[in-house]
């Protein structure tokens, strides 16, 4: 297997059920496109380097980056540009991001390769699973869930990531004092964010209104959502931190 075989058998293999696999339901749907030729080449050059295989056992993050240091983790960060960009603005961090789409993998590879960067890792599996299995207990000090699939409909809103037994999971991972922190441009999901947070233990929210927070610095405006804001679409940011 050549390691361009390699690494999209990587980023391929189907992914496990989502969260909470006992009632076989998913927070994603696989829209698999066309790997550019850039994407293609990123994903054989630089997952040896910047790729990190699914494996059912607990990682050692300071191995895996080879030093200690904060640790950011991103679930579902799309083409992977502004997780990029927030590694190469903060090289004191470190960043995982895991994506289940396999070209959006690769855009991130060939940004992070393009942009010198040795602060990032990337998996391209489900992230629920990763949490079960690969993450150690208070191992991370911010998680960030930027713009998820809102499943709009209320009949999929069961599919929504954030639900209570995922952010209690999560809880786990964080050290005391860690931060999820949520962003969206649905305010029904917003609005959901908020409750099943406000009622999950061990969290305190970061606003002092107890709603949402200003969008932080660290978290870069897309093109996306410049465009919204143009048009007068809200964005919603939570922040909550871990206390116990």
């Amino acid at each position: 297997m050549t390691d361009e075989q390699r690494a999209e058998s990587n980023c391929e293999a189907e992914p496990a059920e989502t969260t909470l696999r006992k009632r076989k339901i998913r927070s994603f749907v696989l829209r698999e496109g066309r790997l550019t030729k850039g994407q293609e080449k990123a994903l054989a050059e630089q997952w040896p380097i910047m790729g990190l295989d699914y494996q059912a056992q607990v990682i050692n993050l300071d191995e895996v980056f080879k030093r200690q240091a904060p640790r950011v983790l991103e679930i579902g960060f799309g083409m992977g540009g502004s997780l990029v960009e927030m590694a190469k603005a903060a090289p004191e961090l470190d960043y995982l991001g895991i994506e289940v789409h396999t070209p959006g993998v690769g855009a991130c590879l060939m940004a992070a390769a393009d942009a010198n960067i040795t602060n990032l890792r990337v998996m391209c599996h489900d992230a629920v699973e990763v949490f079960e299995q690969m993450l150690a207990e208070q191992s991370l000090d911010r998680v960030q869930l930027f713009f998820p699939d809102p499943w709009h409909k209320t009949r999929h809103h069961k599919r929504r990531i954030v639900q209570p037994a995922f952010v209690e999971m999560l809880r786990s991972k964080l050290k005391i004092g860690g931060e999820f922190h949520m962003a969206t441009d649905w305010q029904n999901y917003a609005e959901h964010m908020l409750e099943v947070m406000q009622a999950a233990p061990g969290y305190v929210n970061a606003s002092t209104a107890e709603d949402y927070m200003p969008r932080p610095d660290y978290r870069p405006l897309t093109k996306f959502e410049q465009r919204g804001h143009r048009l007068g679409h809200g964005v919603w940011d939570l922040i909550f931190t871990r206390v116990d």
